[in-house]
């Protein structure tokens, strides 16, 4: 007689949540969901303590998997905290004066910045009209040709005295533009040097002697004649100034007063006046109109080809006028520059030039005062970037500098720009995996980003979940503007939920799957032209969702069915099992069965890992052998040498296998080879097993066991297939309707097992045996046959021993 094993019923492999506990019918019954995110606690505590601390070092990395709405979350979050914070400054960079390669970073309060620019563009533009006007008044003319009037006057008294004195001594004096001559005069008449040659050698240094004389007087009168003529000018230029000063005094005095409460300010106002009094005469008519047909004429490459004005421009470098609150910044590509601004260079004629206005910003000068959200990838794919965020977080300054001359690739002069302060909060977003890697590796990142939300990427299956996922459908549906959902399409979200989980207690949080679900289930309802989505619309997207990846699979359930695989699933075979695996192709998994054969004989080898031993094993499956060979050794050599070779195999198999999950396969093909019991072909197991002979639970069994069932369908299904698993894994069972159907009909069969024991039985229908109080085993009973198998390769293996010892 077939003996009975525990199995589950139809009702433990799928738990469907019924649509009738709904108290709406469609979602658009329901109030949208406004909160930031469901199902996250932990996270959203962290985040909310993370915000909140002002301390330096306390950054925000948000862990967990792609999917579970982190950057999304991030962003709606922080920006309802920052719509109620302070806006930040104004930030602009200005001329330096003393040192122009350093500009000087200038901040106002938010609004303030632009109206700086635009005060300054109109103060130029009315220094520009003015000052050419105030020097083309005719006080100015007037003064000025008083002033020159004056100098002349002066300039004719000395040099009528010089005229005077010579003539005492007989000289005409001549002045041309090459110097002062003077001409000896003999009897009123100037010689010519015709008739200064015939003269005497006494008359000659008579004259020579005088002449001298007169030199030395002369170079006095030149002093006197430069000192007055400096005068002059100083009088002339002090005029120039106190016209100016005349025409732009009003202007500044005004700015002064509008900027009073900023020291920066004030003193760049006095630096730009007194850079107008220097260089008067480049906003004088002629002088400009003289410089505009120079330029027409001749290249020029920086300042020559610059107005004289352009001095006094101001850089607006961040504008937080039309901000609400503290800025948020979320972006996807921090390069370099983007992350820590550059400056820009021109090109003009085959020469390239820059200033400070071509200084631009970066992420960082844009959420200054606020927060910056980053994916932990993006930034880490830009090296130069990481480094740079880092150097910010730690100084606590932002400093633009070209990346080249960072890297000293160049050797070019360029600007300087003075740091600028920074407070900002950043808030990263990345995989557990990569924030294990950085702590692991950098040193630094530990320090600077203390706070870290861990997103789930499941929670609870509980009522009141479930209505926050309802409202989250409704507001999908009034966001994208989708179809409503009925309460049996809510109901059948709720289900694949939990499949996505693999957790019938669970539901998923990675609600990127569930809204491409969404979208689709309405488009589909929409092709049927429904007014609403329905149960049956899910699943039509269900089903194409898979329909569209599942070519793979298919096409692997075809080798299997027709043989090219093989793979029994009937009948009986010593040594032969079939194993499950699954094969994961990124968007979609699926189950598929492996044949495992073992062959059993003396030895000392122990277990053989035939993978293992061509190194297509990897480490976890690796593991999972050798503990085979300790649940032997403990179990059954205890009183007998373990003299033993076993070799395993997974058939057909070309590629790598890795983790433990068919541990506990393998190990019931090694009984049977011992036990010369077959197995039954119409079972498949999955399951890992410890070296107690404990099973232990694996990933992926949804996929195992319809992936074993499908083929069984093909083949046609007995009554007598059926999977084994791990009982841990009962939890994780949501299997397809049509599964659930059959165990329901009692055509398929799923198997918890918590031993190796029981499995055995499962599959040979041969009872196990339990030890004696004699310590053996009862004769024709599983273990009882495989230990008398073992104990006697043992006394084989002694008696040739002992043979050979005999011989020598």
């Amino acid at each position: 007689m077939e003996r009975k094993f525990y199995e589950l019923s139809s009702a433990q492999l799928l738990q469907e949540w019924n649509a009738e506990d709904f108290d709406f019918e469609t979602t658009d019954d329901l109030e949208p969901f406004s909160d930031d995110i469901i199902g996250q606690e932990r996270a959203v505590k962290a985040m909310e303590f993370g915000v909140k601390i002002k301390v330096r070092g306390y950054n925000i990395y948000m862990s967990g998997l792609t999917g579970t709405g982190k950057t999304s979350y991030a962003e709606s979050y922080i920006k309802k905290l920052a719509a109620n914070e302070l806006i930040p400054d104004d930030w602009c960079y200005v001329y330096n004066f003393d040192k122009p390669t350093h500009p000087i970073v200038v901040n106002l309060p938010a609004g303030k910045g632009k109206a700086f620019k635009k005060d300054m563009e109109e103060f130029v533009d009315i220094i520009k009209n003015e000052i050419p006007k105030a020097f083309n008044s005719d006080d100015y003319e007037k003064e000025k040709k008083d002033i020159v009037s004056e100098f002349q006057n002066k300039r004719s008294i000395l040099l009528e005295q010089l005229s005077k004195d010579a003539e005492k001594e007989g000289f005409k004096v001549k002045i041309t533009n090459a110097g002062v001559y003077f001409l000896p005069i003999i009897d009123g008449k100037s010689l010519t040097e015709e008739e200064y040659a015939e003269l005497a050698e006494t008359e000659k240094a008579t004259i020579r002697r005088k002449s001298e004389q007169l030199q030395i007087e002369t170079l006095d009168i030149i002093r006197k004649i430069k000192e007055v003529e400096k005068e002059a000018e100083e009088k002339i230029n002090e005029w120039k100034h106190k016209i100016a000063l005349f025409a732009v005094g009003m202007h500044m005095n005004d700015l002064r007063e509008t900027y009073n409460d900023y020291d920066k300010v004030l003193t760049y106002l006095d630096k730009v006046k007194a850079d107008i009094l220097e260089n008067l005469d480049d906003f004088m008519e002629d002088r400009a109109n003289e410089e505009q047909q120079h330029v027409l004429l001749l290249s020029s490459l920086t300042e020559d080809s610059a107005g004289p004005e352009d001095k006094y421009e101001v850089n607006l470098l961040v504008d937080n006028s039309e901000l609400q609150g503290a800025p948020v910044i979320v972006d996807f590509n921090p390069t370099y520059y983007n992350l820590v601004g550059k400056v820009e260079y021109e090109s003009e004629r085959g020469s390239m030039f820059t200033d400070y206005t071509m200084v631009k910003p970066g992420l960082l000068h844009q959420a200054n005062g606020g927060y910056l959200i980053l994916q932990v990838d993006d930034i880490l794919r830009n090296i130069h970037s990481w480094e740079a965020l880092k150097r910010v977080l730690r100084t606590k300054k932002i400093t633009i500098e070209n990346l080249q001359e960072q890297l000293g690739l160049v050797a070019v002069s360029t600007l300087r720009p003075e740091p600028i302060p920074v407070d900002i909060k950043v808030i990263l977003v990345g995989s557990t995996h990569v924030y294990h890697l950085l702590l692991q590796y950098d040193e630094e990142f530990k320090k600077l980003f203390k706070i870290k939300a861990d997103f789930d990427e499941e929670m609870d299956k509980n009522r009141e979940n479930i209505i926050k996922f309802a409202r989250f459908i409704a507001s999908f549906c009034k966001r994208e503007g989708a179809l409503p959902f009925d309460k049996t399409a809510v109901a059948k979200i709720i289900d694949y939920s939990s499949r996505l989980i693999d957790d019938k207690n669970k539901l998923t949080t990675r609600f990127n799957d569930i809204v491409e679900l969404l979208a689709e289930a309405s488009a589909w309802a929409e092709i049927d032209g429904r007014q609403y989505v329905s149960a049956g619309s899910v699943n039509k997207a269900i089903e194409e969702k898979e329909y569209r990846s599942n070519k793979y699979d298919k096409k692997l359930l075809k080798l299997l069915e027709e043989g090219t695989i093989m793979i029994d699933t009937t009948g009986k075979v010593v040594g032969q099992i079939n194993g499950l695996s699954v094969l994961d192709l990124g968007d979609y998994s699926f189950g598929k069965p492996s044949r495992i054969t073992a062959n059993t004989y003396i030895g000392k080898s122990g277990i053989v890992n035939i993978e293992r031993e061509i190194e297509m094993s990897g480490t976890s499956h690796s593991k999972g052998v050798l503990i085979l060979s300790g649940y032997i050794g403990q179990k059954y050599a205890q009183d007998i040498p373990l003299a033993l070779t076993a070799s395993l195999c997974f058939e057909q198999l070309y590629g790598g296998v890795d983790g433990d999950s068919a541990s506990s396969t393998e190990l019931y093909a090694i009984l049977s080879s011992l036990s010369k019991l077959p197995i039954k072909q119409g079972i498949a197991v999955t399951g890992s097993v410890n070296q107690k002979g404990e099973i232990q639970p694996i990933g992926g069994v949804n996929q195992k066991i319809e992936g074993f069932f499908e083929l069984c369908k093909r083949r046609g299904l007995t009554g007598d297939q059926g999977v084994i698993i791990p009982h841990q894994n009962v939890k994780n069972l949501v299997l397809k309707k049509e599964v659930v159907e059959a165990v329901k009909a009692g055509e398929f069969h799923v198997y918890p097992v918590k031993t190796i024991d029981e499995g055995i039985e499962i599959l040979t229908g041969v009872e196990v045996g339990k030890k004696g109080e004699d310590g053996l085993y009862p004769e024709g009973s599983i273990n009882g046959r495989v230990y008398q198998k073992l104990k006697s390769f043992a006394e084989r293996v002694a008696g040739k021993e002992k043979g050979k010892t005999g011989d020598k």
